[in-house]
């Protein structure tokens, strides 16, 4: 159920973003999901791949400081109010997110979000007895 994203920290600075995809095409390895959030100096680029293991191993190798971090992915009905269904049973679980952002394909025919939270197994637990899925990591991996 969790996945492991892998999080760069990166200097604002021309040409870094490309320098992160390069080594990750370099060693074969396939974006999922990314975002990226930024302040004038500094940015934390925030990715899923299908081999994060190898990822972080790549980045590091190359000199950037990378983490991973737990998240989880959402099967989300790709519908209006699909999102908010979602995230009121996770207040009702009383779960903090403290980020979210969207998956590049679909997963089967919904939407497909990724979360972090301050406390995976109560989200999972939260959504789980919904009848929302939790997206094991390597069907994840593999899309």
């Amino acid at each position: 159920m969790r996945l492991k994203q892998v999080s760069v920290f990166l200097e604002n600075k021309t040409g870094r973003m490309a320098a992160v995809t390069r080594v990750l095409a370099a060693r074969g390895i396939n974006l999922r999901a990314f975002c990226i959030a930024d302040t004038a100096n500094f940015g934390i680029l925030r990715i899923i791949v299908n081999n994060p293991e190898e990822a972080l191993q790549a980045l590091r190798d190359e000199g950037f400081t990378a983490n991973f971090a737990e998240v989880i992915a959402v099967e989300v009905p790709d519908s209006p109010g699909g999102l908010a269904t979602v995230l009121e049973t996770l207040d009702a679980g009383g779960v903090n997110i403290e980020y979210l952002y969207a998956f590049c394909e679909k997963c089967r025919d919904n939407a497909l979000v990724i979360f972090r939270v301050e406390d995976v197994d109560a989200a999972v637990n939260a959504l789980e007895p919904t009848g929302i899925r939790v997206v094991p990591s390597d069907e994840v991996y593999s899309m």
